[in-house]
């Protein structure tokens, strides 16, 4: 029973971890690295199509982008989730794939224009994105799951994301059983719409994040509504808009929540019939998803308004854009306004149309409501950048620039240390994951502090869970830029072959009879292919 460290070690994006445990082999999660990239990741122990299951703590990016990549490279097993992840799933993991062809494509073009003869490729297809979405299982909230011989699973509300879950894992090898507890992104207390974090009571190992591991929310419960009212009631005085980089899933929703508040309440006196644009046809589909788990993911303020008649995230004025032409007709319309677009850090999506035309705009605020990572355009025009690169032309960043402080959907050091101190009993290891490299090593010596045994591995480490020791302890690589320049046909022939092998290694128990005749299909192939 074993467990590597592959994303996410050292660094807050990319999560992956690699579990080993009854013969099975399992993922919990597969994210995309978002940002700079610090640290090199290792490789996959094994070949992609022999993964049994993955299990999905939730459908952020950062968590899930890579699973098409997966199905690419030969995985044919089952992906676990929530009911309401799979719902978020069918829609994120398809614009993730358009993203990434659209990024290729114009790429591509640029290339042409300075006669370079390799272009770029997508690293997946929206045939990909289609493939692993048919794995999808989805689960309910609270139920033990027998996954396989040995092996149960559960899936508990974490309170980060609609769908988001800690997974617990119970695994019964050599006479022993283990449950290891993988915390996903552990919630902030006391968010919009969705319920608090779950506490777990028993683990023998955790699996925690540490994003906000060394710095705390504020102890006074903000006032989003009054705040974010003074921040649109100042713009549209100036007869500015505000453009809020948001999230598709989750943050624009609860933007929505609280606009629908300002609007009821009439707080934007001198505007109070503000009109509102949600420029993403990923929002709008998340929002529809929000919208059908009311039931199952929404907290008690919420369905407070939900049994008055009241839908929480939707209100007179409030307008989806869809189209390409329907985006690009809300920067000729003068009236001011508030536009939410996607993506959250301004490193894609149509945000980047909106930032074009209002960021040279002194009477226009630019609002962030979430985090920015290092690198990302949005963290450099928090920082205060002059003027920033967009679509090839040099753009003054005249706007007014703010934050809503403390929006986040991350606990705080205090909601990490209420979490894990809700375990009855100590665990023997917690794995201090999903944080800056600095964060994660000084949120390991806070919970040594405190009596726990925990460590902070790096990409590669792989430890044994039935004796609690180390059997690898990698070292961390400074990343370094690759530049992909194979072809993508080729890239799907590689693909094909290793999947072919991982087919093979699965029929090492067939009988004689299947073997030799699956032996004369591959090689009658092999013999139709042979260039030699």
């Amino acid at each position: 029973m074993k467990l590597t460290f592959i994303g996410a070690a050292h660094e807050v994006t990319g999560s992956c971890h690699f579990l080993e445990a009854c013969g099975k082999n399992i993922l919990v999660d597969y994210g995309m690295e978002q940002g700079i990239n610090v640290y090199e990741n290792a490789p996959l122990p094994i070949q992609e199509g022999l993964i049994d299951y993955v299990l999905l703590t939730h459908a952020h990016i950062d968590h899930s982008g890579l699973l098409p990549l997966l199905y690419a490279k030969g995985f044919r097993g089952q992906v676990l989730m929530t009911d309401a992840s799979a719902d978020l799933c069918s829609i994120m993991l398809r614009d993730c794939a358009h993203i990434q062809m659209q990024e290729a494509e114009w790429k591509n073009r640029k290339a042409k224009r300075h006669d370079a003869t390799e272009g770029m490729q997508a690293i997946y297809t929206m045939e990909d994105a289609d493939g692993v979405i048919k794995r999808i299982v989805p689960c309910h909230y609270d139920t033990i799951i027998n996954l396989c011989d040995g092996i149960r699973i559960r899936f508990t509300d974490i309170g980060h994301l609609l769908g988001s879950s800690s997974i617990e894992v119970w695994a019964k090898e050599d006479g022993q059983e283990k449950k290891i507890v993988f915390s996903g992104d552990i919630g902030n207390k006391n968010q919009p719409l969705i319920k608090d974090p779950k506490i777990t009571e028993e683990a023998d190992y955790v699996v925690m994040e540490s994003t906000y591991g060394d710095r705390y929310h504020s102890t006074d419960k903000p006032d989003y509504v009054t705040e974010l009212a003074g921040i649109l009631s100042e713009t549209f005085a100036k007869g500015g808009n505000v453009v809020i980089p948001s999230f598709a899933v989750g943050r624009t929703q609860e933007m929505l929540y609280f606009l629908r508040k300002i609007k009821a309440d009439r707080l934007v006196e001198n505007f109070p019939d503000f009109p509102v644009y949600v420029d993403s046809p990923l929002a709008v589909e998340a929002t529809g998803i929000f919208n059908k788990n009311i039931y199952t993911c929404f907290d008690e303020e919420a369905m407070e308004l939900v049994n008055q008649g009241i839908n929480p995230i939707q209100f007179p004025g409030l307008h989806l854009a869809i189209t390409s032409e329907e985006s690009i007709g809300i920067n000729f319309d003068h009236t001011p306004k508030v536009i939410l677009s996607a993506s959250g850090m301004c490193d894609a999506g149509r945000v980047r149309h909106h930032l074009k035309h209002n960021l040279w705009r002194p009477e226009c605020t630019i609002l962030f409501v979430g985090y920015q990572a290092v690198g990302t355009l949005g963290r450099i025009i928090v920082e205060g950048a002059e003027e920033v690169k967009l679509f090839g032309e040099m753009i003054t960043v005249r706007a007014h620039i703010c934050k809503l402080a403390g929006m986040s959907g991350h606990a705080d050091k205090n909601g990490l240390l209420e979490w894990i101190d809700g375990f009855a009993k100590k665990p023997e290891r917690v794995f201090v994951v999903h944080g800056e490299s600095s964060i994660c090593d000084s949120f390991r010596d806070c919970l040594e502090e405190r009596g726990f045994s925990a460590y902070a591995p790096f990409s590669g480490t792989r430890f044994d869970l039935l004796t609690n020791s180390c059997e690898y302890e990698a070292r961390p690589i400074p990343f370094k830029k690759k530049i992909r320049k194979v072809s993508d046909i080729f890239e799907r022939l590689l693909a094909a072959g290793q999947r072919l092998l991982s087919v093979i290694q699965k029929n090492r128990d067939s009988t004689n009879k299947d073997m030799a005749k699956f032996a004369d299909q591959v090689n009658a192939l092999c013999d139709k292919w042979d260039k030699d």
